[in-house]
């Protein structure tokens, strides 16, 4: 009877997860899918406070700060692009000194006291520039913000990319901590959850693209700014409640990602020496050593064959000690090799972020020249157009989770439906579809314009009579296309990553979102260089000549820049990076799972 206690007991412990005192966790108190809606909880919380900022930011820096909406567009992809790349930074620290639940916590107080001087500067008008009207090209008076308060401007946004960014590194690597990949059940509830993370994101981004952005743009910017302060705070004690219930992956302060490192200074050091008949003379720790009880094993593979070389033992070093920075084990090696093998995946993801930032940017700036009305008394905020696909996909995910993919199991056998490369490669033509659907709609704005001789209207005080919805089906269309592409890469990243590197695998997608934005800055400012007196941008009615543009993107007029030339760009580089990719794809070899001989390819499975 106490024998078979123990082994009931011994059943229930998990291996490498501990609870919040530093004992190991045990399945039956804790982990699984309960304190996972904790983490959920967070999510939707922090996507509440600052989903909002990305699509209404560029109008507070346009409208209230008075930068022109290139600038504007600019300072926002910026602070998007900081926010997503500070998430590798996070992830390290979090992998190797702070653990997981400690660098999301950490994380989520700092964007609360930035979103808390957002909003102490948007109340006080001493800290911003004098009120005027930005889009009358006859005013004076429309100082940009500068010095001690452009100081407190960018402070406070930094903090909340900072925070932001640190709630993305580390938060999915802890909602995946909660699940055992050796239990099927709990397998296939860690494949869900990530479906349920967009979920929350959806359900969070909804309050905030409807409530939030309604409070910024009719009630004022401060009191929109503290709801986000409220928010996160909220955010904050649903995941703090979690404290005891969680599983907390064991940190101990070497870092997975010098491991990697090692292998490619080793490998350049060792270039010269001679690959050993049998692959079983690279260099492994001991199996059956008590030290290595921990240590995770992967076998050898013949891809990426120059890096076998950091593993390659001479005659001289089976006896001693090896550095680390000469010779390193083979399982070391291949995480390298996975590490590398992923980055053609991450380089063609970087497009979707492209048109991601548009929509973010300068479609919200086109719905400011529409026809906002719902009814004779409500407007809907420019801002707040995402609401429709969030919505859509609020009842498309748990469809999507619930029946799509057990039925799409059936036939593949795939715990997921269909490989994570099928669905991201389903999200990047997509996302070239919604910009050629952009570039339609604005042909179509421009030509109402046009047509009611409005080239030249003020934005807000003279609406085109066009009504904002036109915009709403290419926020659907790459709505759907979020849904197959992050979640996907989420899930694939993570699956693919060395043990010690969960945190990291999740930051691959901030980073190549980081990218995206980025390089929006530089494709704005590269194409506005490029087309400067070249393209037309209209007639001048004092005149009757025809005008030069500055730029597709120049000044604050839409009606007369070339914004739809600017979307088919974006269109036709997406298409072309969807061709890489299917060539990326069928190529890469997913990793052998612990325990499991099964690879899955870009397009298929294999039993090996």
């Amino acid at each position: 009877m106490a024998l078979a206690y123990k082994a009931k007991d011994k059943a229930e412990l998990i291996e490498g997860k501990v609870d919040w005192k530093g004992r190991t966790a045990r399945k039956d108190e804790h982990g699984g899918f309960g304190p996972s809606l904790l983490i959920l909880g967070i999510f939707a919380f922090e996507n509440m406070a600052t989903l909002a900022l990305a699509v209404n930011l560029v109008t507070y820096f346009n409208v209230v700060m008075h930068f022109d909406v290139a600038d504007a567009a600019t300072h926002l992809t910026n602070f998007m692009g900081t926010s997503y790349i500070l998430t590798i930074l996070v992830a390290f620290l979090a992998d190797t000194y702070f653990g997981r639940f400690k660098a999301v916590l950490i994380a989520a107080i700092i964007e609360f006291l930035g979103l808390g001087l957002l909003a102490l500067q948007a109340h006080y008008p001493k800290f911003k520039p004098p009120l005027c009207n930005i889009y009358d090209p006859t005013s004076t008076n429309c100082i940009q913000v500068s010095g001690s308060n452009a100081a407190l401007l960018f402070i406070a946004l930094y903090l909340v990319a900072f925070g932001s960014g640190g709630v993305k590194a580390a938060l999915p690597s802890h909602g995946a901590d909660q699940f055992d990949d050796k239990d099927p059940k709990e397998a296939r509830q860690k494949s869900s959850f990530f479906n349920w993370f967009l979920m929350a994101l959806c359900l969070g981004g909804a309050i905030s693209l409807t409530f939030v952005v309604w409070i910024q743009d009719h009630k004022g910017w401060d009191l929109g700014f503290f709801v986000s302060v409220v928010a996160m705070f909220l955010g904050v004690i649903v995941f703090s409640s979690g404290l005891p219930q969680y599983r907390y992956h064991v940190i101990n302060g070497s870092s997975a990602l010098t491991e990697i490192f090692q292998v490619f200074v080793a490998a350049i050091r060792n270039r010269n020496l001679q690959f050993p008949e049998n692959t079983n003379e690279l260099y492994e720790i001991n199996k059956d050593k008590e030290a290595a009880i921990e240590a995770e094993f992967l076998p050898h593979t013949n891809v990426l064959r120059f890096l076998d070389k950091a593993a390659v033992q001479t005659s001289s070093r089976q006896f001693e000690t090896p550095n680390p920075w000469k010779l390193c084990r083979v399982t070391q090696v291949e995480n390298a090799k996975i590490l590398l093998n992923m980055i053609p995946v991450f380089c063609c993801t970087v497009p979707m972020t492209l048109c991601l930032a548009q929509l973010q940017t300068f479609s919200v700036q086109q719905g400011l020249t529409m026809d906002t009305r719902i009814t004779n008394s409500f407007n809907i905020p420019p801002a707040s157009l995402p609401i429709l696909p969030v919505l859509f996909l609020i009842f498309i995910i748990p469809l999507y989770d619930q029946i799509i993919v057990p039925c799409a199991r059936k036939f593949t056998g795939i715990p997921t439906g269909i490989t994570h490369l099928q669905r991201v490669g389903v999200g990047l033509i997509l996302s070239s579809l919604s910009m050629a659907v952009a570039a339609i709609m604005e042909v179509k704005r421009k030509k109402v314009a046009r047509d009611h001789n409005m080239l030249d209207a003020i934005p807000i005080l003279q609406p085109l009579p066009i009504s904002v919805f036109w915009l709403s089906i290419q926020y659907f269309v790459f709505g759907i296309a979020d849904m197959f592409t992050y979640v996907g890469l989420l899930e694939f990243f993570y699956s693919q990553a060395p043990k010690d590197l969960k945190s990291i695998s999740s930051c691959f997608l901030w980073s190549s979102m980081a990218l995206g934005y980025f390089l929006s800055t530089i494709l704005v400012n590269i194409v506005n260089h490029a087309t400067k007196n070249i393209t037309r941008s209209g007639v001048n009615h004092a005149t009757k000549n025809i005008t030069r543009s500055g730029g597709w993107l120049a000044g604050n007029n839409f009606n007369r820049n070339n914004l739809n030339l600017f979307y088919w760009l974006l269109s036709l580089m997406s298409l072309s990076n969807f061709f890489i990719y299917l060539f990326v794809s069928k190529r890469y070899k997913y990793r052998k799972e612990e325990g499991h001989e099964v690879q899955i390819h870009g397009t298929g499975v294999h039993e090996s």
